[in-house]
């Protein structure tokens, strides 16, 4: 019944990571990654034997410039994949 309720295929999102920059310098590229993650539990209803896998775009999107200065919002497409385990979080091509 509860898998009723999930969203299967993709959604487009532009996440604030606003959250990453109430931490030290020198880590808020990794919080902007906690950030993302979080942001994609709460909207997918991720499931707790399902992974968030980031794809290595949306890394580097991220850490771009560098660890101390993380771009305030990034673009990305979630999709959950259907008879896998996982939630692909991609990087939006079309806004960049």
């Amino acid at each position: 019944m509860a898998d009723a309720k999930l969203f299967h295929g993709s959604r487009h999102y532009t996440v604030p990571l606003r959250a990453a920059w109430a931490c030290p310098r020198t880590k808020r590229a990794k919080r902007a990654i906690e950030v993302l993650k979080k942001f994609v539990r709460r909207h997918m209803k991720v499931q707790d034997d399902e992974n968030i896998w980031i794809d290595e775009g949306v890394n580097q999107e991220i850490w771009s410039r560098g660890i101390q200065k993380p771009p305030r919002r990034v673009h990305i497409v979630v999709d959950r994949v259907d008879g896998d385990d996982r939630i692909q979080v991609l990087l939006d091509e079309a806004k960049y």
